[in-house]
């Protein structure tokens, strides 16, 4: 194993990371858990099996699984369908099973077709919902969601109307926490012989001892257990284990199972795969997680989740990019963040339940900050509208909608200014003017579509007569059988016809055409007037050829 990748190479630093993701995945996992509308406990035993198995299963150093808000509309509709929790709990184990066959088939290389323009406007999307999400529970507004990052909020709100109704709600000890919080997570590491101590955990320490302080004085400032962390206590042992459910596997010929199996399924490996790879992208090491191997680790996480009463397990942004601002390097980080959910839920649920979620709320809104900052859209708009474009779509599909929808309009906003590009620029052109003549000259460019065949045959066709035309597919990596056959008819039938020379340069022998040289070409050096070069359309090489 890479040293940088050792388990054992950055203990300090994963321990205190494990500790602040852990902090965060609380409120997640049960408020994602609310929003599906499936028991509390469900959601922390998602975030047990995500943390312990899918991190030491998977090959990503810094993403955290855990229960996600992109699934929960499905998660909710599968409940309400199947009519039993323990039933859908039986298509849980079979999606982790059908991720696991697709891991096998090496199906997580679908990942590698999403252009980064889509992944980096997913992060900066995410970081502006966490942001809008967690404005009203720094204001003391703790409506029961948690875990609802869709713009539509189960509870009836939108993203937008949740912030109005937070200044009906205001509570000023809210605010105070969070105020105090913020402070401590942007400040404490600047102070030398302090650093040491994570910054998150004196957040959350202070922010209990502040609250708790508020409630012995009698204070309106004090937190009531509704802006609260909630976690279900258990009175003994058996109770703790009560909580744990088996899937009914009475129902294994019930297509409805394996209707809503295969949608999870298709739904958490998709959103898995993409925040693998923005959580590769937010690697300070620049490291690569294997798509397969990830696919496989979320298959047996989901299958062990459903097993044991879980809900469906994927990939999650939030507490990965919580992670890696958080200072952790290994997946022990992840796998401390687990073992800390087990050990918590099942002997001190009572002590987290102390935790305001003010201070959460502190946690979040940095780490989302991190995540949108204005220098990403500064970046972006430099590198021109066929990144710009896509990039703003994306961000604004998410935000006003969900992850995945976000996504695939971005997707495809991106191929359509990737094909208007393709279609512009199908070719480079350079006019010289000879005593014997026009010479012409195309240099295909990298890649020739079957979007270019229409600009290229209105280019060749209107050729004037008695000139000579240079076509140059030297650096080509792939042309059309459709253009292919448009330049082999034109070189071999039309340019005769009108009594143009065609010379053919740089093809292939897999494109079937002769190359072909002339002499009469190379033209002496002061025979040659300044040129004419430029990359536009078809429109402007038109223009030029009729220009004498």
């Amino acid at each position: 194993m890479n040293k940088q990748n050792s388990i054992f190479s950055n203990i300090k630093g994963d321990l205190s990371s494990g500790l602040v993701v852990f902090l965060i995945a609380v409120p997640l996992c049960l408020g994602i858990a609310l929003a599906s509308g499936a028991p509390l406990f469900s959601g922390m035993i998602a975030g047990i099996v995500g943390g312990i198995v899918i991190g030491s299963l998977s090959g990503s150093q810094l993403s955290v699984s855990g229960p996600a808000a992109g699934l929960t509309a499905i998660v909710l509709s599968a409940i309400t369908s199947l009519g039993a929790f323990e039933t859908f709990l039986l298509a849980v184990v079979l999606a982790g099973l059908m991720q696991l066959v697709l891991g096998f088939l090496r199906a997580g290389s679908v990942a590698n077709y999403f252009p980064s323009n889509v992944i980096t406007g997913m992060l900066t999307a995410i970081g502006i919902i966490i942001i809008l999400k967690q404005i009203p529970h720094a204001f003391g507004y703790d409506a029961d969601t948690e875990g609802d990052f869709a713009f539509i909020q189960t509870d009836g709100e939108n993203t937008f109307t949740a912030l109005l109704s937070t200044l009906n709600h205001i509570h000023w000890g809210a605010v105070l926490i969070t105020i105090i919080s913020i402070a401590i997570l942007l400040y404490w590491a600047k102070i030398p012989k302090l650093k040491a101590v994570p910054a998150a955990l004196v957040a959350v320490l202070v922010g209990v001892g502040l609250n708790q302080f508020f409630l012995a004085i009698g204070s309106p400032l004090g937190l009531e257990q509704s802006h609260l962390v909630s976690l279900p206590v258990a009175s003994s042992f058996n109770d703790f284990v009560g909580q744990f459910t088996i899937p009914d596997f009475g129902q294994l010929t019930n297509g409805a199972v394996w209707l809503s199996a295969a949608t999870i399924a298709v739904v958490a490996s998709i959103e898995t795969l993409l925040n693998l790879e923005a959580t590769d992208k937010l690697d300070p090491l620049k490291r690569y997680s294997s798509p397969n191997r990830e696919l496989k680790a979320q298959g047996v996480g989901n299958m062990i989740s459903g097993l044991v009463g879980g809900i469906p397990i994927t990939s999650v942004i939030v507490r990965s990019s919580a992670n890696i601002n958080a200072g952790g390097r290994t997946k022990l980080a992840a796998i401390s963040h687990g073992v800390l959910l087990l050990v918590c839920a099942a002997l001190i649920p009572a002590v987290l339940n102390m935790i305001p979620l003010a201070t959460l709320a502190a946690v979040l809104l940095v780490t989302g900050y991190k995540l949108c900052k204005p220098t990403v859209f500064k970046q972006m708009f430099v590198k021109g509208k066929y990144q710009w474009v896509p990039f703003v779509v994306t961000v604004l599909v998410i935000v006003f909608t969900d992850l995945l929808v976000g996504v695939g309009v971005g997707l495809a906003t991106s191929v359509l200014f990737i094909m208007w590009g393709n279609m512009k620029s199908p070719y480079f052109f350079q006019r010289e003017k000879y005593r014997t003549g026009d010479l012409i000259r195309l240099e295909l460019s990298q890649e020739v579509s079957f979007l270019n065949k229409a600009n290229i045959l209105l280019t060749l066709d209107r050729l004037p007569e008695n000139s000579t035309i240079v076509i140059d597919a030297g650096k080509t990596v792939y042309i059309d059988q459709d253009v292919l056959d448009i330049i082999r008819e034109f070189s071999q039938i039309k340019a005769p016809q009108k009594k143009i020379k065609v010379v053919l340069r740089g093809f292939k022998e897999a494109y079937k055409i002769n190359n072909t040289e002339h002499v009469f070409l190379e033209a002496p050096e002061k025979e040659k007037p300044a040129s004419v070069v430029s990359n536009g359309t078809h429109r402007e090489l038109l223009k030029e050829l009729t220009m004498n």
